[in-house]
């Protein structure tokens, strides 16, 4: 069998379980099957499958096919053009949460703290971006730390990216000149409507605080203040009908220059203040 075989085999199976884009998906997990890059799949589709490669891609196919998310199968998520590591006790990286990256990037910083780390996408990535800064991640998850940190290892960024527990401010101390976070904004009534990628592999205690989704906002509201230099920013991502509450909770804790500002699509995707 070729991998051109196995590759016509699988598309219809994932087809099948409801996969958005069957051929897109097989075809990732192909390459990773084999060992080689995505983009060099085509050249190799006509040789034999070897026994272990024809193995882990049946594997991956059959994860697929129960929804498990790419990343998950593969292990990794290139976000900002870095890889970063990923299981089931972190969120997947989006393209959308570039966003709070490029607003960040805006004006300088040199300590970060990032509240709800997950990954550590968002922190390693500011400090790759700016040489010469540090930060801090919390996580409620010692899991998701522990991926944190190693992704921190990869990406050579161990000495500069500090890791603890912590329910948002709890233990927290010192001031920082920008706070990010990505934090759980999904209102419960949403959470059955999500794709069974997010519902069903996904860490439910990083995509939802219960009730109205806000909660995690009234908490970094009212710590916000304690943490951040003077001038120094809170930039949160946010979901798409969210920016006028968060915005409002924010001015309500005295925060300056509060303002949406959009994704790519248009859609309200980070909320950002500015302490006095």
């Amino acid at each position: 069998m070729t991998g051109a075989d196995a590759l016509r085999a699988a598309i219809p199976r994932l087809r099948d379980a409801g996969v958005e884009d069957a051929a897109r998906d097989a075809r990732v997990l192909l390459a990773h099957a084999i060992g080689i890059a995505s983009d060099r799949l085509t050249l190799h589709l006509p040789d034999p499958l070897q026994p272990e490669a024809a193995a882990r891609f049946e594997a991956a196919i059959t994860a697929r096919a129960a929804r498990q998310p790419v990343s998950q199968i593969t292990g990794r998520r290139l976000f900002w053009g870095r890889p970063f590591r990923v299981t089931p006790d972190v969120l997947d990286p989006r393209p959308e949460t570039e966003c709070l990256i490029a607003a960040a990037l805006a004006a300088p910083f040199t300590r970060v703290l990032d509240l709800g780390t997950g990954t550590a996408c968002i922190l390693l990535t500011l400090l790759a971006e700016r040489p010469g800064t540090t930060g801090l991640g919390t996580d409620l998850s010692d899991a998701a730390l522990a991926v944190a940190r190693e992704n921190a290892a990869s990406l050579g960024f161990a000495i500069h990216a500090s890791f603890q527990p912590s329910d948002w401010f709890a233990g927290v101390t010192g001031r920082f000149d920008l706070i990010v976070s990505n934090p759980p904004y999904i209102a419960a009534a949403e959470m059955p409507a999500l794709a069974p990628e997010v519902r069903q592999w996904e860490p439910h205690l990083a995509l939802t605080p219960g009730g109205d989704g806000l909660d995690a906002y009234r908490a970094l509201a009212v710590g916000a203040g304690a943490h951040l230099a003077p001038g120094g920013r809170l930039m949160v991502e946010i979901g798409p009908t969210q920016g006028a509450a968060v915005a409002a909770l924010f001015r309500a804790a005295g925060l300056q220059g509060v303002v949406v500002l959009p994704d790519l699509d248009g859609r309200d995707r980070v909320v950002a203040a500015t302490a006095p």
